[in-house]
């Protein structure tokens, strides 16, 4: 379907056989032409806002104000079906607050639930973390006696190194 086709079918456009319509867009083939909203002014390729509505008509679309709707008298009710409307109501607030209370209980008990696992959690944490820091304690002992033993295995190598040197150079001389 075509742009034409299809501004006719929404009805954003139209045809018209209006002689001053037809001179218009034959003078410019091809640009699309435009008048005020509402108006029946001259078409032009840039339209100019119409005149004599104010802006808030303009905006909304409408050129009167729609009809205020008209006042209804309050129906009258007996006293009979006032108490009881108020005593449906007052049932109705008992159930709200009822329900109301429930869910704050729920909750309540599920944020100690939570609260309870957070617990547990921070205490296994705090379990493994403290093995951790023991392990690491411990390894840091080893490596340290390990340490001492690489020192006191590498004094004893150097002793020795000399002595064997020597005798290397007293058996060459």
């Amino acid at each position: 379907m075509g742009r034409r086709q299809q501004s006719l079918h929404q009805g954003v456009a139209k045809e018209t056989d209006e002689a001053d319509v037809v001179a218009a867009t034959m003078s410019k083939p091809g640009v699309v032409l435009k008048r005020p909203a509402g108006s029946s002014g001259r078409f032009a390729e840039h339209s100019e806002l119409p005149s004599g509505l104010d802006d808030a008509e303009f905006r909304h679309g409408r050129a009167k104000r729609p009809p205020k709707p008209k006042k209804r008298a309050s129906p009258k009710i007996g006293e009979a079906e006032a108490r009881k409307a108020a005593q449906e109501f007052e049932k109705e607030e008992r159930r709200r607050e009822a329900e109301c209370r429930r869910e704050e209980a729920a909750q309540a008990k599920q944020r100690e639930k939570r609260e309870r696992a957070v617990a547990l959690a921070q205490a296994a944490l705090d379990k493994g973390e403290g093995e951790h820091d023991e392990k690491v304690a411990a390894l840091e002992a080893e490596r340290e006696a390990v340490d001492g033993r690489l020192q006191t295995e590498e004094a004893r190598w150097e002793r020795e190194s000399e002595k064997l040197k020597a005798a290397l150079r007293r058996a060459r001389e």
